[in-house]
Formats: C-alpha cells, sequence, structure tokens
C-alpha cells in the first residue's frame, strides 16, 4: 500500500501498510532513535515478514517527522504507537503484534502497559536494556506487567544488552530471547567469525515467524 497519513491529536506522521496476500498477522513496528521508517533495517524486517505472510505497518515518531534530533517524550511515543495500532486494525487483518528496534520496541513495551493495548505478542529487535558502558536493567522494570508472550532478538556484540544481563531479565519475564550471530546493535556482523550461513536479517525473520507461529 502507498504510504498515507497517520493523524492523531496535533499530530501528522508518515505511516505504510505493507499488507501480503494472505496475511496470517500484522506487525506493527517502530523505528530505533536515530532512523526513520525508511532506514534500510527496517525495510530489510519488513520484506522478511511478508516472506513469511506477517504484514507490517511502519510510522515516523513526530520528532523524527519533524526533522528533530531529540526522542518524543515516552507519552508522545505511547501515544504514536496506539495510533498506529489503531490505523492497522483498521486496514489490515489480525492479529496484532507490536515491536520495534531499539527505541522504538521499548516505547512499545511501554505503550502496551500505560495504554492497555490488546495485542497478541510484542517483538523486540535490539532491546537498549541499557545505555553503552552502563549495564542496568532498570528499562525493564515495567515489564513484568506485560501478559503477552514477547520475543527479543539481540546481537552477541549489542554494547547495550550486556548478555548475562538480558538473560537474567528474560527468564524473569518468562519470554523468548534468541542471541544473533556476531551482530551489533545495528546488526553489522563479524564475517569472518560469523557461523550462520545466512545473512542477520534472515536469522531474524526465522525467529519472528516462528514466534508469531506459536503464539497465534
Amino acid at each position: 500500500m502507498a504510504e498515507q497519513r497517520l493523524k492523531f491529536d496535533e499530530y501528522d506522521v508518515t505511516a505504510r501498510i505493507d499488507k501480503v496476500t494472505d496475511s496470517i498477522a500484522t506487525l506493527v513496528f517502530a523505528h530505533g532513535a536515530g532512523a526513520s521508517m525508511h532506514h534500510g533495517t527496517l525495510e530489510e524486517i519488513t520484506h522478511k515478514c511478508n516472506e513469511s505472510s506477517i504484514s507490517v505497518l511502519r510510522f515516523n515518531f513526530p520528532y523524527m517527522e519533524a526533522g528533530k534530533n531529540r526522542t518524543d517524550s515516552q507519552a508522545v511515543a505511547t501515544l504514536t504507537i496506539k495510533a498506529a495500532l489503531e490505523l492497522a486494525q483498521k486496514n489490515v487483518s489480525g492479529p496484532y503484534f507490536l515491536g520495534g528496534h531499539s527505541f522504538g520496541g521499548r516505547m512499545a513495551s511501554h505503550a502496551v502497559v500505560d495504554h492497555d493495548l490488546d495485542v497478541a505478542g510484542l517483538v523486540f529487535c535490539s532491546f537498549p536494556l541499557h545505555t553503552p558502558k552502563k549495564p542496568g536493567i532498570a528499562r525493564a522494570e515495567h515489564m513484568d506487567a506485560i501478559k503477552v508472550p514477547m520475543l527479543f532478538l539481540s546481537g552477541t556484540r549489542d554494547g547495550m544488552a550486556q548478555r548475562e544481563l538480558m538473560n537474567g531479565v528474560v527468564t524473569r519475564l518468562n519470554a523468548e530471547l534468541h542471541w544473533l550471530d556476531t551482530a551489533d546493535h545495528g546488526y553489522k556482523v563479524l564475517k569472518r567469525t560469523r557461523q550462520r550461513t545466512d545473512d542477520v536479517f534472515s536469522e531474524m525473520g526465522g525467529y519472528i515467524s516462528a514466534f508469531v507461529s506459536a503464539s497465534i
């Protein structure tokens, strides 16, 4: 589908639904802090989901639409995600999943809690558990309130997801976690030491497809 406008409150941002024939589910997916809905990462994730019969709705947060560097407040970001979910519900069949890359995924987790959103599951790509070189789990404290299945996909070289801490959080939440072979926070991989023969987005697509199929 062509790009369209997502309007809510005083905001007006770009959104796009990549709808597939015989869609088994729809993923509403938010971009990271420094890249828009058109970034190559979101394009690749959308393509891999579409290959697995999962429709995807992407959108810009208001700060990105306005060309600003500073991210929106949690209140504005979660309201944007709520509006994006409502747009998906009007235009493509469910069940509906929420997710995002880094900042977008973290805001999706808050949106479910803050607005009591009815979704089938959450997909977190490079969930930013903490800032670089400052390990901690405070960013996951609210997630105990989430009662739907959760999938975490983190690179083995992600500086914002210390492995021991991430494993502990996921175990506490009874969620699903897959470590992406040699990938960093932005999915750059070490080709010489990567043991998998597929690319990192194919790796991610396989995990997302299996998670969605198991959750519906």
